[in-house]
């Protein structure tokens, strides 16, 4: 059974930083698509990053490209986000996902991903 653990989430100021991080176990080998979801009250929950391929594959959406970064330390079994230059409209509860796949074809999509983390919430203040 996969379980996914977030953590890093807190309270920033807009133009800050934060870094989440995602530990995964019951699943450590094998290929795997990871993303990062967030959801913002009364919102549907948005793909925003998305790694495949042991890390050599990336993709992001529009509004948090040049800002995010999505990485993986695969001995340590964890997927990251460093978020720079945050704004109000990042505050969301963020999400990590996986699905044991060789790509990420429909990463933006909540259904392509079995596997979900708890969540950590993401507050950004102006």
């Amino acid at each position: 059974q996969v379980q996914l653990v977030e953590s890093g989430g807190g309270s920033v100021q807009a133009g800050g930083s934060l870094r989440l991080s995602c530990v995964a176990s019951g699943y450590t080998s094998g290929p795997s698509c990871m993303g990062w979801f967030r959801q913002a009250p009364g919102k549907e929950r948005e793909g925003i990053a998305a790694i495949w391929n042991g890390g050599n594959g990336t993709v992001y959406v529009d509004s948090v490209k040049g800002r995010f970064t999505v990485s993986q330390d695969n001995a340590k079994n964890t997927l990251f986000l460093q978020m720079n230059s945050l704004k109000p409209e990042d505050t969301a509860m963020y999400y990590c996902a996986a699905r044991r796949d060789y790509a990420c074809g429909a990463w933006r999509y909540p259904a392509f991903f079995p596997y979900w983390g708890q969540g950590t919430q993401v507050t950004v203040s102006s």
